[in-house]
């Protein structure tokens, strides 16, 4: 199967957005770890791992590629987050 160029965009979008989603769906864990419910905080660092390198890797090619970079620079910051309050 191949896309249309404007299909492959639009699923670039949507991609993007449900990883934002995902991101930021670590903020009810980062609230209960500030409140002393703590979590395992093993996840969230290899999220944050993970997502520095998509970051990196969308950043440096050549022709950069912007929806990899925004999708995963939440899970970067968020991740991070959630480890350091599981602390």
């Amino acid at each position: 199967m191949h896309l249309s160029a404007r299909a492959f965009h639009y699923l670039g979008i949507i991609a993007t957005i449900a990883s934002l989603g995902m991101y930021f769906s670590y903020i009810p864990q980062i609230i209960d770890n500030l409140h002393g419910i703590k979590s395992n905080p093993t996840q969230p660092l290899a999220a944050a791992i993970n997502c520095a390198l998509w970051v990196s890797y969308g950043l440096l090619r050549e022709k950069k590629d912007w929806p990899i970079a925004i999708a995963n620079f939440p899970g970067v910051i968020f991740g991070l987050m959630a480890f350091i309050t599981a602390l």
